[in-house]
């Protein structure tokens, strides 16, 4: 069996021997190794706080960085990660001391490129994660963490593509944003949104689906209303005209964009009515969708669900799946406000003419074609680009409908009642559709005097395609 060689270190005697004799070990690395176990705990992280011990290990931090020991530099930053883990004294001795600078000195000293190496991605990521535990303190602990590293540190390690890294940035960035006003207004702009847009660009990249960066984005997108700068700076170069509109069509569909989107959709998933809306976010939404509708091919049938590994589909898609959830989480507050709803909004910009149009020129659901006379489907009609599309937009305009007089008259202006009854039916293409048509149209007529008298003479007519009075249940 082959020798292990002896690990060399740097350290003058007053700091080596506290690590031995706290450690319980003559063998620095199980010295150090030993006092990582013990600041796993409360007790223990209490106990080393209280005979001042952090300053020891930043002292031993510092030594190795100057020595390039990468081994022990990682262990160091453990033991500190651990030790300033929910432990405010040992929290407040950090700043006190200086920590922050140490950890940005060791991220100095190492190299950012692409292919740094597993010890330079430790090194980053145990930095990170202390640092982030560092911000718990409070205020004053983020503000020393972020005008120490942004933007110029946060942007080196941005650049780092790996899985590992990319997590714990977006931990850090968003506990140092946190509850602070000044940070966030620093973190919406311009150099805030690349740091952002390159962690996206990672997570893209390598499947990156962890909570910190959806409640980074969240709180970006959502709260703050970065959606579109942020939006806008993950696609092609030159796609923002001077007057702030989307220019391009093609160029808003890329790996990143779709990454944003469908990032989003999860989160209204997991945590549903808990988001703060902004109008302009759903704004934002409904001109991509408006964009993207120029490049999908409808023509072609549909092969799957979203995703469906086409960019310019699955944008599509997620933007449509946001205004469903976006006009259904403003639907439950039409009875508090009873105007000025986001609704509103993207009704009186074009929403529901939007909606209506794709509805008209789709392939009827296979039920109703088959009665439809040979002769009267000479022309072709697009179908959806996706399986689920046409009752996603069924959806939106049931959301829409909900509670909303002058949506309903909307619908009957447009001459669209026949066409949301057309969407009462099983399809065999989408089995959720005939709940989402029914919902549309009870939505459509309740309250509503001058649309149950149209349906009324339709069924008087003979049509039968109208809904049972039973409401679905909504999935």
């Amino acid at each position: 069996m082959e020798n292990k060689a002896p690990l060399k270190f740097e350290a003058p005697e007053h700091i080596l021997v506290p690590l031995f004799v706290s450690g319980n070990s003559v063998n620095l690395e199980q010295a150090l190794e030993n006092l990582i176990e013990t600041a796993k705990t409360p007790d223990g992280r209490l106990h080393l706080a209280s005979v001042k011990f952090l300053p020891i290990v930043l002292e031993f931090t510092r030594c190795q960085i100057s020595s390039s020991n990468h081994h022990l530099l990682i262990l160091s930053l453990k033991l500190l990660r651990n030790l300033c883990a929910a432990e405010i004294l040992n929290q407040n001795c950090f700043i006190e001391e200086d920590g922050v600078d140490v950890v940005a000195r060791a991220f100095d000293s190492i190299s950012f490129k692409t292919n740094s190496g597993d010890k330079v991605i430790e090194i980053v990521r145990f930095g990170l994660e202390l640092l982030g535990n560092v911000c718990g303190g409070g205020e004053e602990h983020q503000a020393a963490v972020w005008f120490r590293l942004f933007p110029v540190v946060f942007e080196d390690i941005a650049g780092i593509r790996e899985k590992k890294t990319s997590d714990v940035l977006s931990m850090v960035i968003y506990n140092c944003c946190n509850g602070s006003k000044d940070i966030m207004r620093q973190l919406c702009g311009v150099q805030g949104l690349q740091i952002v847009a390159e962690i996206v660009r990672t997570a893209s990249r390598v499947v990156l689906r962890e909570d910190w960066l959806f409640l980074l984005l969240d709180k970006l997108c959502l709260e703050e209303s970065c959606f579109l700068p942020l939006f806008l700076s993950l696609t092609t170069p030159g796609d923002l005209e001077k007057n702030d509109h989307l220019k391009g069509t093609d160029e808003i569909c890329t790996l990143e964009t779709e990454f944003l989107l469908s990032s989003l959709c999860e989160s209204f998933d997991e945590y549903g009515n808990k988001l703060n809306l902004s109008k302009e976010f759903a704004l934002s939404v409904l001109r991509i969708l408006k964009r993207v509708v120029k490049v999908v091919d409808f023509f072609w049938k549909p092969q799957s669900e979203l995703p469906t590994s086409i960019l310019a589909i699955d944008v599509l898609g997620y933007s449509i799946n946001l205004l469903r959830n976006i006009c259904k989480q403003d639907s439950l507050n039409i009875r508090i406000e009873e105007s000025g709803t986001i609704i509103n909004s993207l009704v009186a910009s074009g929403l529901l003419d939007l909606l209506i149009g794709l509805l008209r020129e789709l392939d009827p659901p296979s039920i109703i074609k088959k009665s439809i006379p040979q002769e009267n489907t000479s022309m072709q009609l697009r179908v959806g680009p996706y399986i689920g599309f046409r009752r996603d937009v069924v959806a939106v305009i049931a959301y829409c409908l909900h509670g909303m007089e002058h949506v309903q008259d909307e619908i009957r202006q447009k001459d669209a009642i026949l066409l949301l009854l057309q969407q009462c039916v099983t399809d065999e293409d989408d089995e959720l559709l005939r709940k989402y048509g029914i919902w549309a149209v009870r939505n459509l007529l309740v309250g509503n005097k001058e649309n149950q008298e149209i349906v009324a003479e339709m069924v008087i007519q003979g049509l039968d395609a109208l809904p049972s009075n039973r409401e679905p249940e909504l999935v």
